[in-house]
């Protein structure tokens, strides 16, 4: 249960940045700020998703859960295997534990997944685009990991400032 609560506090932290990126990237290169996010649902609507160029239920919502769901469920995941350590949730290690999910999940995404099942916005999006996004995640899952430490840790204190 520690996996999957923390797999969506990371989980969603990681798809806020990532679908930020999307929209700032989809707007410079797709004409569209949820182009991208759009395309995520070529799953489910096909090929009319990955040219959707304005904001709708059918193609933003479906893309963005979509998009929202994988990101926890990648972030529970990095939690179940790796987060549980006491180093996972310093800085350092919670940066190379999420660069090294980020990037399982690009390499399944697009070396593991059928076409129909992948993200779909690499139709839309530059290679560097890409990798802002999935940088985005991982900066997203060290971020939870290490909001988590902070919250389960008490403030010393004498880390509070005196009252005079």
């Amino acid at each position: 249960m520690t996996a999957l609560r923390e797999g969506a506090l990371a989980g969603s932290l990681a798809g806020v940045l990532s679908t930020a990126v999307l929209a700032v990237a989809g707007v410079r290169q797709a004409g569209s700020a949820v182009a991208p996010t759009n395309a995520i649902s070529h799953w489910f609507w096909g090929e009319e998703s990955l040219h959707a160029q304005r904001p709708s239920l059918r193609h933003t919502l479906t893309g963005y859960v979509t998009h929202h769901v994988a990101s926890v469920f990648w972030a529970a995941l990095y939690s179940r295997v790796y987060g549980q350590r006491e180093s996972a949730r310093k800085l350092p290690q919670a940066l190379a534990g999420g660069l090294a999910t980020s990037a399982l999940a690009c390499f399944v995404d697009y070396q593991l997944t059928p076409k129909r099942l992948t993200p779909g916005f690499e139709h839309r999006l530059s290679t560097g685009a890409m990798v802002a996004v999935y940088g985005a995640l991982s900066a997203g899952f060290a971020l939870g990991a290490v909001l988590l430490q902070l919250r389960e840790k008490p403030m010393p204190a004498k880390s509070f400032l005196p009252l005079r």
